[in-house]
Parts: structure tokens; C-alpha cells; sequence
């Protein structure tokens, strides 16, 4: 294809590559300003990884160069409402990554611009290769990954949108909408939740007028019903103000962003639903919102689990391991899951250990943390194993209760991932602290600035791994 090229633009692209000393690797690129009367621009993107560079999976490499492809055109000042990408040959198996990488750069959340400041200029972007057989084979593979696309897309709308507009209630209509992909969703309102004793979860709520909810979503795609689900559990603060220990005023806003587990958890559940992923899943997610007001929770108080745990809630701005405490010991106790794996925006302390680089990974099982890793591995959004331990449990250990919510500075992502553990039981589990990846202040590779969607990519190749070995 390159050669094609190259002789209809009378060896401009060869000179181009000769002169300006490019030399394919990962991240280069290279413009060329109408090389021929016939097109208006030609950019080369670089697959070749860098030598010593982090390794990644040949389709990363792809899906990557694919969101390149997409910025450079957009940014190079030739954009058109058409664009095309030639795959070439030796590369043509991954097209469809390349057709993901390009459409998952081309988010924007222009919703409430009346003139959108960076509207999208390539309205439809075609993949050109040398086969049928090579276009019906990508074609094939676009189906499922276009369902994770979308479920990307969902999670960064639902992390992006106001508190004002996204609380407890909308947030759950919106979840109810996604029962036309087949998805069975069920609500637990307050007298639900008070029936089965979900004191920690009520607690963080009852400062806000929003009545709180606890939504379950469920796909049913085994060939046996009998099969034990996947659960995926999500943390949906749709504000957090922090309660009565109120956050400082700066950087306040970014806390409509605190339901990225939730949101996570729901883009996932639609994307198996839209792939029709042969795996039982459930995703269980609750959604409050944490205010300080005259029935707001008060630090000192003391709260009892639906696992019949008591709590001393020593700091009401650690509520996000209240709520997922009570959606734990339900989920485990309810549907029997396999295995459980929790996501949630817990702690600052994990952003001052990893940065936006990783999300923490905690777990009680070496296999689930080893398949998970692996998974992230392969699609970019990256976990790093945390430790665990007695010492570490021992820390939230409480002399009126049975456990308080925090326990010092010194390790408190951990203290924290500790705390949940005391809720799953003999369940294999793991714990995803998001909070450094749900949201980014400069673009990434395959993001612009704001929500990354971080997490639906990452779960569901663990669910195809896991249909794969099933």
C-alpha cells in the first residue's frame, strides 16, 4: 500500500521518509501537504515501539497508532469530514484496533457548549486495505470492539456530566434506559436497603435530600444459567462534599466525578451486553450522594453493615468504603459470584503512590490479581499490586466497634483495601483504586483531557480471557 502510494504522489512519500529521517517508530509521524493533486494530505504514523520502552501488546500498538492517526489529522489543519486510513498489509489483522484507537480519540463532551470550542472536523473515517478477506476479518472483530467503544463512551459521559444533573435518581433512570440491550436491572430504594440492614450505605446518604439506590444490572450470556456470575461492584457518589469532615473548597468540583466506579461498572455490563459476551455478569452499584446538613452522618458515629458488622465512622469523608461495604457482603452473600471484583475513585493516597501511570490493585487471590494485571497490560490501562497484610488490618481495629472507617495516614490506600476485605467473605476479590486514572488533566493516547472511560477496556478482555479458559 505504501508503495501505491508512493508512485501516485511521484515518490514524495519515499522522499519524505529519506529526508526527514523517519524511522517508523511508535509515536513518530509524519504530514505531507497535498503530495499529490488527488489528496490534500498524507500522514505516517510510526508502529515500531521504541527500544528499552515499556512493552505492549501488538494490538496496543495498534489501537494507539489508530487515536494518532485520528489526532494528527484533526490537529493538522487539512481536516475534512472525510478521512482515510491505509492499513498496510503486514499490519491489516489489526485493523479493527486501529478503527478502535481512532474512534476512542474522537470523544468530545460538548453538551452544554452552545458552540462546541474543539468540535469533531472528521465526521466519517474509512479503513482501506488490499483484500476482501482482510476487510471482512476486520469487519468481523469491529462488532465486539465497538460495543467497548460505546461502553467506554457511556462511562466518560456519566463521569463527565454536572452533580446537578447526574445524582442518585437520574443516575439510575439512565441505567434503566440500558434495559433494551437485555439487560435485567433491579432497584433496592431506602426501605429496601433499611429491610436488609444496609446501615453503612444509608449512612453517607442520609445528609442529602437525593434518596439513595442500590442498582443491580445482570447479563445472562452463559450457556448455563447455573453458571456462577462475574460480579463488578462500583462505588456511584454522585458528589461527595466530604459530610461534616467537608473537603477544602479548591478542587471541590472534581467530585461529581467520584461514581467512576459505578460508571465503570455500568459501561462494562452495556458492552457485554452489546457483544453478547457468553459469561454471566453482574454489576452491582450504589449511588448516593454525601452532604453535610442537619441529618447528615456525624463523625463518632457508630453503624452496622448488612454483613452485621459495626462501624465507628471516625471521618465521613471516607464514605465510598461505607457504600461498598454494605454492596459487598450483598453481592456475596445474594449471587454466590465466582468472584468479585470492586472499582471506586477510594483514595488520594493511591494518587500520590502511582500518579495517573497505574490504578492499585489490591487482592486475596494471586491468580485474579495476575489475570488482572495481565489484562490491563494488554489494553493500556495499567494496575500495580498493592500489598496487604495483618499488620495493615490491625490498624482499623476500634475500641467502641468492631472496626473504625480510617486508620492514620501511613498507608491508608492499603487501610482502606482492608477495610473492604472484611466484607467479601471467602469470595475471590479484588479491589481497583481509580482514583489517579478516571480522569486526566492532559489528553492521553487514546483520551482527550477529562473522563478516560478507565477500566471498561481493562474488564472486559478479563471477561473474554475468562470466556476463552471456559
Amino acid at each position: 500500500m505504501f508503495q501505491r502510494l508512493d508512485q501516485d504522489t511521484g515518490g514524495a512519500l519515499s522522499r519524505a521518509v529519506r529526508v526527514r529521517d523517519f524511522q517508523g517508530k511508535e509515536g513518530q509521524t509524519l504530514c505531507l501537504g497535498a503530495p499529490s493533486d488527488s489528496l490534500a494530505q498524507v500522514q505516517i504514523i510510526g508502529c515500531a515501539p521504541e527500544d528499552g520502552a515499556d512493552s505492549k501488546s501488538e494490538a496496543l500498538v495498534m489501537e494507539e497508532a489508530g487515536g494518532r492517526a485520528f489526532r494528527a489529522l484533526e490537529k493538522s489543519g487539512y481536516a475534512s469530514e472525510q478521512g482515510i486510513i491505509v492499513v498496510p498489509d503486514c499490519l491489516a489483522s489489526y485493523a479493527a484496533e486501529v478503527a478502535l484507537g481512532a474512534r476512542l480519540t474522537s470523544y468530545r463532551f460538548t453538551k452544554y457548549q452552545s458552540e462546541p470550542s474543539k468540535p469533531v472536523k472528521t465526521q466519517r473515517l474509512s479503513l482501506v486495505l488490499s483484500t476482501e478477506e482482510a476487510a471482512e476479518a476486520a469487519l468481523s472483530r469491529w462488532t465486539a470492539l465497538q460495543a467497548v467503544a460505546d461502553g467506554v463512551f457511556l462511562t466518560r459521559d456519566l463521569v463527565t456530566e454536572p452533580s446537578n444533573v447526574l445524582y442518585p435518581e437520574s443516575f439510575k433512570n439512565r441505567i434503566e434506559a440500558l434495559k433494551e440491550l437485555g439487560l435485567d436491572v433491579e432497584v433496592l430504594d431506602r426501605a429496601q436497603m433499611e429491610k436488609l440492614g444496609f446501615g453503612a450505605l444509608l449512612g453517607v446518604a442520609q445528609g442529602s435530600e437525593f434518596a439513595p439506590y442500590t442498582v443491580i444490572l445482570r447479563h445472562n450470556g452463559a450457556p448455563s444459567a447455573e453458571d456462577a456470575p462475574l460480579a463488578f461492584i462500583g462505588k456511584g457518589v454522585t458528589f461527595d462534599s466530604g459530610g461534616i469532615s467537608i473537603k477544602p473548597a479548591a478542587g471541590m468540583d472534581e467530585m461529581k466525578g467520584d461514581m467512576g466506579g459505578a460508571a465503570t461498572v455500568v459501561g462494562l455490563l452495556s458492552a457485554l451486553a452489546r457483544r453478547k459476551a457468553e459469561v454471566n455478569a453482574i454489576g452491582v452499584v450504589g449511588l448516593v450522594e454525601n452532604m453535610p446538613s442537619g441529618t447528615a452522618q456525624r463523625p463518632g458515629d457508630i453503624v452496622k453493615s448488612h454483613s452485621g458488622q459495626t462501624i465507628e465512622v471516625l471521618n465521613t469523608d471516607a464514605e465510598g468504603r461505607l457504600v461498598l461495604a454494605d454492596l459487598l457482603s450483598y453481592t456475596a452473600q445474594t449471587y454466590k459470584p465466582a468472584l468479585m471484583v470492586n472499582l471506586a475513585t477510594l483514595t488520594g493516597a493511591i494518587v500520590v503512590a502511582l500518579g495517573a501511570e497505574h490504578a492499585g490493585l489490591f487482592s486475596n487471590d494471586d491468580s485474579l490479581a495476575v489475570a488482572l494485571v495481565q489484562a490491563g497490560s494488554e489494553t493500556g490501562e495499567k494496575l500495580w499490586r498493592m500489598p496487604m497484610g495483618e499488620a495493615y488490618n490491625r490498624a482499623i481495629d476500634s475500641d467502641v466497634a468492631d472496626m473504625k472507617n480510617i486508620g492514620g495516614r501511613p498507608g491508608s490506600s492499603i487501610l482502606a483495601a482492608e477495610f473492604l476485605k472484611r466484607f467479601v467473605g471467602k469470595t475471590r476479590w479484588a479491589h481497583l483504586d481509580i482514583a489517579g486514572t478516571a480522569w486526566l488533566d492532559k489528553e492521553s493516547a487514546l483520551a482527550g483531557k477529562g473522563a478516560t472511560g478507565f477500566g471498561v477496556q481493562l474488564l472486559d478482555r478479563f471477561v473474554q480471557d475468562h470466556e476463552a479458559q471456559n
